[in-house]
């Protein structure tokens, strides 16, 4: 939501100075602070089969160090193949129990107990060993010095290597109580995407020797290359063996604290606590991966309908006059909302939970709640999770009586946000899940919100240290900005907690991990340290407010969260926090936006127009442009930036018509696409590489990106350019602005026009698009006629295939599923065949679509090859009356240096108009092209 300290202030522009060199500072530090080699590892003492089909053996230190702590003299490996795919290695202490993720939290197998007894070897214990089953992973050991490898079955190629020589500029294997530290070797030519939340200067890949630091932060995401709100310890490796790509995931589920170096051939993890859980999954395809990932993690959420509708927000719309103004205008401006949010500006004082009886009083919200909703329109609030320390605030009080707190010293650890002192709420206590519903339910009955935002859960503290209430002082002060610490503080340094041995980069500056967050030696439910779940607050808070909105009405839920971590997709939303109303930004929001999408959370975007200062007006048009094809798509701004919202300037409001309008005709796509991520994972918004794996020019493209399989968002991101240079990957190209322009490429770069409120999408060959008319609401738009958009690749007369899908709901239902009696699921084919065309669906439970009484109007049939009009056109078989219109199409077939076309060949456009073809039913269309 805001900064944490003003962007105009001095010390603002000292940090974010610093920010800004961090990245060589930070690798220099931490590589000179840190041995290269830390003792010689540990040897492999025993091993045996466990009785589920996977092997458990001990490990014991080969010489003892006390560099960053003692070593924990023996450990327990375990590994397993959890399905064809994927491989689990998991090592601890054999002796005691360490932290891990929460297995209520996270659901997955446990692996045996500590202290189990070892038997009889299985093999002997020298040499490289194998371990593999049925699956496409193979395991292999070597006993002394200990050390794994992961490679395919299927090609032998090695994945993972944590075998260490002489020249490798990594050591062996180190596990100690507060420092862990593991390596594997890498080709220079893989590339590896992941390793989040992080602003990456450099584009999606990773880049070697930038720094990845995993550690939830409430720092700006205007800061590169440092550690930000969320952590996801995964990675994508794609690779090329023998010409054919191959790609595989590798997730480390452990929520310390982290560095990760990446040096182009190797990568090293260097953790601060926890186990060693490493789980691979085999892919080969990047779809594959996360597939396999999210069967793991969780599948992501299901979306309403709305939640792709056009969202508007702004810290510091001061009342509720402004609220009703903002959606006035963009009704007067004809441009598309479905949400209007508010920032904490609705609150009595910043409390959770209350309104502001003066700017926002309930009967007033109340009738205008009730005149939105009467239209389709939703309406979001914001939720922090510090609850004001206040005798005289219910929502304290109850929670002080259910103990729901977590503590420092047996007190409530005390810190300061927006309503000043603060307390946080323990969600891994069940009875702070049962208080946060019970909270969350009051307040749903005074105020009928339909989602809520939770932010400031990394958490964000303003404060550092133990701190208390100052005496004969008002704090905060209720001038200025509010976010300067006002409590009475002193620095916790006396416990190997607050100050562990490895310091990681936090914050980019390797500040001090309990720096403006929960103290690190605070105690959760059942005396689980901060230290260890810090990264967990957010994911923790989503679990219990996703639990919360679906048991208040049996109702889908729809959550915004600012923090995340693995598995945090399956419950909310992400939007990528504080950004900056520069280019720069604009251009980094595309990569965050497709990292998260591997990350199994797609319902991603960034602040449209950019979180502060105020954007220009060319770089808000060029903003909404791309900001129209987020999956999560939202203008917001700061309190102290001016107005923003996309009717401020005609210029801008034109930007916003094109693409949104293009935007809500493509809404039964998009929810088709999170149909398909709740059902496999796949990211709504793409890489090129997830669709074009064999092409390495597009590994690296983060100006690009696709939506679902193949429609593509090529947009303006540099100042003052009217052309934007697309690279389009080997294929058929069709504008969706004009369908009698195709580019058909070899996998060339092209300098397509763009003048300022013109976005270029391209729709790819093969492909069978669901979309409708649109409209200024998605209620009004979901029930507006279908049409369908065939393509082909250009001239084709013989043998080509086009493939859709269409899913449709009712998506107020929890689950988004078939076979609840309402829901529908449609595939779409289509074929030509000497010269004739025919288009089908095969419909799944269609009675619900039937109920709806929607029809296709119109199909589009792009590529055709052929010189004559189309004739005998039939639908199941008999004659229609409709109108056939064809138009030859353009094709640029070759492109030479400076953008100019050379040579240009012609196919035909056939759309097919006046249709009543019910929706939900099979139905055939066929007709005959003029050869």
């Amino acid at each position: 939501m805001k900064l944490l300290s003003p962007p105009h202030s001095s010390s603002t522009i000292l940090l974010l100075l610093l920010l800004s060199f961090h990245g060589a500072l930070a690798s220099s530090n931490s590589s000179s602070s840190s041995p290269s080699k830390i003792g010689q590892g540990y040897r492999l003492i025993s091993i045996e089969e466990t009785h589920d089909g996977g092997f458990l053996g001990h490990l014991q230190v080969k010489q003892k160090n006390k560099i960053y702590g003692a070593d924990i003299p023996t450990l327990q490996l375990f590994v397993k193949h959890e399905t064809d795919d994927r491989l689990r290695v998991h090592i601890t202490d054999a002796e005691k129990q360490r932290w891990e993720v929460p297995y209520n939290l996270l659901p997955r197998d446990q692996p045996p107990a500590a202290k189990q007894t070892i038997g009889r070897s299985r093999k002997n214990l020298v040499g490289v060993q194998d371990y593999t089953t049925s699956g496409e992973l193979i395991f292999s050991y070597t006993a002394d010095p200990f050390s794994f490898a992961v490679r395919r079955k299927s090609n032998g190629q090695t994945l993972f290597n944590t075998s260490s020589g002489e020249s490798d500029p990594f050591g062996a294997m180190v596990f100690k109580d507060q420092y862990l530290e593991i390596s594997t070797k890498l080709p220079e030519d893989a590339s590896l995407y992941g390793l989040g939340e992080n602003t990456q200067p450099h584009g999606i890949k990773l880049y070697p020797g930038d720094p990845y630091t995993l550690y939830t932060t409430d720092i700006s995401a205007i800061n590169l290359n440092a550690d930000l709100y969320g952590s996801h310890p995964v990675y994508m490796d794609l690779r090329k063996v023998d010409g054919k790509p191959y790609a595989h995931g590798v997730l480390l589920l452990n929520s310390n604290g982290m560095d990760v170096f990446y040096k182009g051939n190797s990568l090293t993890y260097k953790v601060i606590g926890g186990v060693f859980d490493f789980y691979f999954f085999a892919g080969p395809s990047p779809l594959g991966v996360v597939d396999q990932y999210t069967s793991l993690v969780g599948r992501p959420a299901p979306m309403p309908y709305w939640a792709f509708g056009f969202h508007q927000c702004r810290w510091g719309y001061h009342n509720l006059s402004v609220v009703e103004d903002v959606v006035d205008n963009y009704k007067k401006a004809k441009i598309p909302l479905d949400v209007i949010w508010n920032d904490d500006d609705h609150m009595d004082f910043h409390k959770d939970f209350t309104l502001s009886p003066i700017s926002y009083p309930r009967e007033k919200l109340q009738a205008f709640l009730d005149k939105i909703h009467g239209i389709g329109m939703k309406y979001i609030v914001i939720i922090d999770p510090g609850i004001n320390v206040n005798s005289t605030y219910g929502v304290y009080n109850r929670g002080i009586a259910d103990d729901v707190f977590i503590k420092y010293e047996g007190q409530p650890f005390l810190a300061q946000v927006w309503p000043g002192a603060v307390n946080f709420p323990d969600f891994l206590n069940p009875k702070t899940v049962s208080w946060w519903g019970d909270e969350i339910r009051r307040f749903h009955d005074m105020v009928p919100v339909d989602g809520l935002w939770i932010d400031m859960n990394e958490a964000s503290n303003f404060c550092s240290g133990l701190c208390t209430i100052p005496k004969g002082k008002k704090c905060p002060t209720g001038t200025g900005p509010g976010w300067d610490c006002c409590l009475d503080c002193k620095n916790i340094t006396k416990t190997r907690w607050d100050d562990p041995p490895y310091k990681i980069n936090a914050s980019g500056l390797q500040a001090p991990i309990g720096f403006k967050t929960i103290a690190t030696s605070a105690v959760h439910y059942n005396g689980v340290l901060e230290y260890d779940a810090h990264s967990l607050y957010g994911f923790s808070q989503s679990i219990a407010t996703h639990k919360a909105l679906q048991d208040l009405q049996g109702k889908r839920p729809f959550i915004l969260s600012r923090s995340t971590y693995v598995g945090s997709g399956k419950y909310a939303a992400h939007w990528t926090g504080d950004n900056q109303g520069n280019w720069e930004n604009l251009k980094y929001s595309i990569s965050t936006m497709l990292n998260f999408g591997i990350f199994g959370v797609p319902m991603v975007g960034s602040d449209i127009c950019g979180f502060y200062p105020a954007p220009t007006e060319e770089l808000c048009n060029r903003w909404i442009e791309v900001g129209a094809f987020y999956p999560f798509s939202r203008d917001h701004a700061n309190f102290y930036s001016p107005r923003q919202e996309l009717y401020q300037w005609e210029s801008v409001a034109e930007s916003a018509r094109n693409a949104l309008g293009l935007r809500y005709k493509l809404l039964p796509y998009l929810y088709s696409l999170s149909y398909d991520a709740h059902m496999t994972g796949a990211p709504i918004a793409r890489p090129l590489f997830f669709s074009f794996p064999t092409y390495t020019d597009c590994y690296g493209l983060s100006t690009q990106f696709l939506l679902g399989s193949g429609l593509m968002i090529s947009p303006v991101l540099e100042q003052g350019k009217s052309q934007v240079k697309a690279l389009f990957p080997p294929g058929s190209w069709y504008s969706m602005s004009d369908m009698s322009q195709a580019i058909e490429s070899k996998g060339e770069y092209y300098t397509l026009d763009a003048p300022l409120h013109f976005i270029n999408v391209h729709v790819y060959q093969n492909t069978i698009l669901p979309m409708q008319r649109g409209g200024m609401i998605s209620k009004d738009a979901r029930l507006t006629p279908f049409s369908l958009v065939v393509t082909f690749p250009a001239g084709a007369t013989d043998g080509a295939e086009a493939k859709g899908s269409l899913f449709m709901d009712n998506d107020e239902l929890p689950e988004m599923k078939l076979g609840n009696g309402e829901s529908t699921y449609i595939e779409f084919y289509a074929t030509v065949s000497n010269g004739s065309v025919k288009l089908w669906s095969e419909v799944q439970e269609g009675k619900f679509a039937l109920g709806k009484g929607l029809i296709i109007e119109k199909v589009s049939v792009l590529g055709l090859g052929g010189s004559g009009p189309p004739s005998d056109v039939q639908v199941d078989g008999n004659a229609v009356s409709v109108t056939v219109a064809s138009k030859v199409q353009v094709r640029s077939v070759e492109q030479i240096d400076g953008g100019d076309e050379k040579g240009n060949n012609k196919s035909m456009m056939v759309e097919v108009s006046g249709l009543e073809i019910p929706v939900g039913k099979n139905f055939a269309m066929t007709w005959h092209m003029g050869l």
